[in-house]
């Protein structure tokens, strides 16, 4: 059942989830409790982020996305549960916010429509629009998924902070993928309404966002590496510079590993993979039009997390061996 939360509430780790699949691709409920065992449910994981992009959410159907967010709701107990709302139409939107807040879920990830690319997400005029028709619809807060600039889904700094004023607005998925934007948006959200949850989503990024400012981290790549954001979590609240460095050092093999290849979309594929490669999961298959890793970006994946292990950055959480 979901409950009142706010943006203070989401300070720390939030973990996109991945879903498994069998054989058939249905969906694993089994693997998926081992995922979840190994990235959500571990101390120092704030939060679990399902339905979204990670968790090939607009592949679902709606009864398979209501089971996800139930079983999720279950297996983790008191942990704030935010569902991702990837829709094309305002209607379709409120369905899925309605059926999310039913199912269990305590905050609704809106995810820019489709119709509102090609620059209409410059100006707030159609975005607010429809955050306010889901937030009327519902009795949950909800956060904004913030696409890269270049997108043209993403949101220009005004129109962000335009949003952020809307009373049930309590996070932002920060993921501009470029530091000037990151930094003009965390300054301005910070200035306009700085209870609203500036989460740190940058792939590439991670260790300057930190450094800038951010009041936590959302990152699918947590669901395959959730004990290193979990440290570089804790060193950014200690302000320790040297440690959040470490940090990321131990990081950037995997980040490389999974987000520098062409094409950048099948980033989920791969850390699919990486969870195969440590046992976590059977089946790395995602669901069409989605596409296996390539043979070779799955064994280097895999040497990379196998060189970590030697290094303790992974199997840092019970449920990660077979």
């Amino acid at each position: 059942m979901s409950r009142p939360i706010n943006g203070s509430d989401l300070r720390g780790v939030t973990v996109a989830t991945l879903l498994p699949y069998r054989d058939d691709l249905s969906i694993d409920w089994d693997d998926y409790a081992r995922v979840l065992d190994y990235c959500v449910v571990p101390d120092g994981v704030t939060a679990a982020l399902v339905n979204g992009h990670a968790g090939e959410g607009g592949l679902l159907t709606q009864g398979e996305r209501r089971q996800v967010i139930e079983r999720t709701r279950a297996h983790i107990g008191s942990k704030p549960l935010l569902a991702g709302i990837i829709a094309t139409s305002t209607a379709e939107a409120v369905a899925e916010a309605r059926l999310a807040q039913e199912a269990g879920a305590d905050c609704a990830v809106l995810f820019p429509p489709g119709p509102l690319g090609g620059g209409a997400s410059v100006t707030a005029r159609a975005p607010a629009a429809y955050v306010g028709a889901v937030l009327e619809a519902i009795d949950i807060p909800v956060s904004l998924f913030q696409y890269p600039v270049t997108s043209g889904f993403g949101y220009s700094t005004q129109t962000l902070c335009e949003l952020a004023t809307i009373d049930g607005v309590i996070a932002i998925k920060e993921g501009s993928d470029t530091m000037l934007a990151y930094d003009d948006n965390w300054r301005a959200i910070k200035q306009h309404s700085p209870d609203v949850a500036v989460l740190a989503s940058n792939y590439n990024w991670m260790l300057p966002q930190m450094a800038v400012g951010a009041d936590g981290i959302l990152s699918g790549l947590g669901s395959l590496a959730p004990h290193l954001f979990v440290e570089l979590w804790a060193a950014t609240v200690a302000e320790d510079l040297k440690a959040m460095r470490a940090v990321n050092d131990r990081l950037t093999p995997i980040v490389r590993a999974i987000y520098g290849p062409s094409p950048l979309i099948d980033m989920h594929t791969r850390m699919k993979a990486g969870l195969a490669a440590l046992g976590v999961i059977h089946n790395a298959a995602p669901r069409p039009p989605m596409m296996l890793a390539l043979p070779d970006i799955a064994t280097n994946i895999a040497k990379v997390l196998a060189a970590a292990g030697r290094a303790g950055d992974v199997r840092g959480f019970p449920g990660a061996a077979r």
